[in-house]
């Protein structure tokens, strides 16, 4: 039998997906000489709700955490960005994943990752132990392919989420494409496939299309690949990214400002959120990948998987500039709190 609760209000956005305790270093070197940590939290499918709750809009996650003191701090620490837990089962059987990382870049081969993943409690997520009227309780439901990863069970909550259905939320899905959480010569590949094709909004980076299924050519040629979504946001890292559907005939391409980065991690699950919060407000498309970009650069500017968005009105702003503007635009750390003067974010070439 599924389980359910109380009839749950309906939010702006869902998310369900793992989320771990992170261990980032106190200081530089392997991850072998490493003395001390700091703890942290990372799950994708969290840090878009967290940057959207942030952002102003009503949130939830949905997930499965170990009845242990890690699944405790992840509750406590998401609820803090005022994201909805309350629908996140406790297991008794399986713990909290929890990985470590250096404090590389993720995107590069400067890192070291140590997952403690395997049989966590999130992993055992299915159609039967997952509060299914609290997941569809929403404007907006945001999956990710690093679900799907996880388990036979979590691909098939995926399906049943993702099923034609009446009432159905707008389902966003990000590939997400992670090759080492998928066993050798499986068929993650076409499992993602198989699963961006029943969502509503698809986020893909155009690496991530040559990786998992051989498209090469740009983005025409992912859009030919993944025809299904009325809306499909193909990115180029920071070269910006493209935006296909009905509201964008032709395509919508939108360049990433320029950005000072100090870390690059939680950028593309910031981006999603700002895509998604500008979609949310009925925005044109070029916002809503303007809004994208503003947020991913606050992640960018910042250490962490999560950043302080910029506040609504001044992302606003931004997001309103000229081409040639925003063609200028240049962001760098403390730019989401620094003063409110164009001089600083768009100076004279």
């Amino acid at each position: 039998m599924t389980v359910t609760g109380p009839t749950p209000d309906v939010v702006d956005v869902v998310a369900l997906g793992e989320s771990m305790v992170t261990f980032l270093p106190s200081t530089p070197g392997r991850l072998a000489d490493v003395t001390a940590f700091e703890r942290g939290i990372g799950g994708a499918e969290s840090n878009v709700v967290c940057v959207l709750a942030a952002a102003g809009h009503t949130t939830r996650w949905v997930s499965r955490v170990g009845a242990d003191p890690f699944g405790d701090h992840l509750i406590t620490a998401i609820g803090g960005y005022g994201v909805d837990t309350t629908a996140v089962r406790r297991d008794a059987g399986r713990p909290t994943g929890i990985y470590f990382r250096t404090a590389g870049d993720r995107a590069t081969d400067a890192h070291e990752v140590a997952y403690y993943r395997a049989g966590s409690a999130a992993s055992a997520m299915s159609v039967t132990d997952v509060d299914l009227a609290a997941v569809r309780a929403a404007r907006v439901l945001h999956l990710s392919g690093i679900t799907a990863a996880l388990s036979a069970s979590c691909q098939d909550l995926l399906r049943e989420l993702l099923a034609p259905r009446a009432g159905r939320p707008l389902v966003s899905f990000d590939v997400n494409h992670r090759s080492r959480l998928w066993p050798s010569g499986g068929d993650g590949p076409a499992v993602l496939l198989e699963l961006a094709r029943g969502a509503d909004v698809v986020f893909v980076g155009q690496d991530e299309a040559e990786e998992a299924w051989g498209v090469t050519g740009g983005p025409e040629r992912i859009r030919e690949a993944l025809p299904e979504p009325g809306v499909l946001v193909v990115k180029d890292g920071g070269r910006g990214a493209t935006a296909f559907g009905p509201e964008a005939t032709p395509p919508a391409f939108v360049p990433a400002p320029r950005v000072a980065v100090t870390a690059a991690v939680g950028a593309g699950d910031a981006f999603a959120a700002g895509f998604l919060s500008a979609t949310l407000r009925a925005l044109p498309v070029p916002d809503r990948l303007r809004h994208g970009h503003l947020m991913a650069a606050a992640a960018l500017t910042a250490p962490g998987d999560l950043a302080a968005p910029p506040a609504r009105d001044r992302a606003d702003r931004l997001a309103a500039l000229d081409d040639e503007a925003w063609g200028r635009l240049r962001l760098g750390p403390g730019w989401t709190h620094a003063a409110d003067r164009a001089e600083e974010e768009v100076p004279t070439p």
